[in-house]
């Protein structure tokens, strides 16, 4: 008997992986945009900005999914984890007006599992497909002993250009501009360390209904990709900022925008929690201001505009089936205090 050693042995599926990657070809092909340069199987993805913009600005992003990995991986659904990994990423770059071009993925486990591999990345190309960005590359990584069985990890990274004199910097916002509240199609990948410590306290009920969806469902329900309707939005109105509601929830990061000496003053009125935060914060004894500073309390996202305008950008964001409301205006900070709401 040999005693020679293959990378199979070790745990290194080199078969598997060519097959991963045979699969996903026509899930990435659609994706490609016109720029797209090759396709799959270089050591880098070419884009063509050639004859796009005047004066382009690059704006990058990165980031991955936090522990709503674990959910998924317990609830054995892996075929939307892939659009929360792309929303992250894009609609932080689109905060800066920004287009999303392009974007690379890293998918990293222990034993690779074909379908689930599949399943993962078929979600990131519908993110993609979604905010319209090419799926231009990734890595798929096999490291035994790293991961337990049926773990992985997701890693995302996205480039966006803007011209120079679009770019939203915030330098445009003043005092009496209101804030319109787009709608979150639930926690979408934020919080989720206390959510899950949640439901281990409440024993888990992840068949409850919570008027006409499971809270299962309403946890694992993929991030809204903004992309479309926000860039639709800045051609059509006037736009000072916007803030894409992640970890910091509505306390830290609509103020990340605003100039310094600015403040804003949030109607708490206006934040009504849809069932899922309702659930959360009722069975995690949560207190509305650490909800407030954890999660994005049903709004996903935030345009900072003139009053004049807001009626106009909720009619357009309707129309691409997104709901909004205006949940407070910019005011001068008072007494070191930035962002107030009552």
């Amino acid at each position: 008997m040999s005693d020679a050693l293959t990378y199979r042995a070790a745990g290194v599926d080199i078969d598997a992986g060519n097959a991963v990657v045979e699969r996903i070809k026509p899930l990435v092909k659609r994706t490609f945009r016109p720029e797209v340069m090759g396709g799959l199987g270089g050591f880098g993805g070419l884009f063509d900005l050639a004859g796009r913009y005047r004066e382009p600005v690059l704006v990058s992003g990165t980031d991955g999914v936090g522990t709503k990995l674990k959910l998924a991986q317990q609830l054995g659904r892996h075929d939307t984890i892939g659009i929360d990994l792309v929303g992250m990423c894009v609609n932080d770059v689109l905060v800066q007006g920004a287009e999303p071009l392009f974007f690379l993925d890293y998918f990293a486990t222990g034993k690779l599992d074909v379908d689930t591999t599949v399943a993962v990345v078929g979600g990131i190309a519908r993110g993609c497909e979604l905010a319209g960005c090419a799926l231009i590359g990734g890595e798929t990584a096999e490291m035994p002993d790293m991961y337990p069985p049926g773990e992985y990890d997701l890693a995302g990274f996205t480039v966006g250009a803007v011209e120079k004199s679009q770019l939203l910097s915030g330098e445009a916002i003043v005092a009496g501009d209101v804030i319109l509240g787009v709608a979150a199609s639930g926690p979408h990948s934020n919080g989720y360390s206390l959510i899950r410590k949640i439901l281990e306290r409440a024993g888990s009920p992840l068949d409850l209904d919570l008027g006409g969806t499971t809270l299962a469902d309403a946890l694992m329900a993929p991030t809204t990709i903004y992309v479309k309707p926000m860039l639709a939005l800045l051609k059509a109105t006037p736009v000072h900022g916007m803030a894409h509601i992640t970890g910091g929830g509505l306390k830290e990061n609509i103020i990340r925008v605003v100039p310094q000496g600015l403040g804003l003053a949030l109607d708490a009125a206006a934040l009504e929690l849809p069932p899922v935060f309702d659930w959360l914060m009722r069975e995690g004894k949560v207190p509305r201001e650490e909800m407030w500073r954890t999660f994005n309390c049903g709004i996903g996202f935030t345009v900072i505009l003139p009053a004049t305008a807001v009626a106009a950008a909720a009619d357009l964001l309707a129309q691409h089936g997104l709901a909004s409301r205006v949940i407070g205006e910019v005011a001068a900070a008072q007494d070191g205090e930035r962002v107030h709401i009552g």
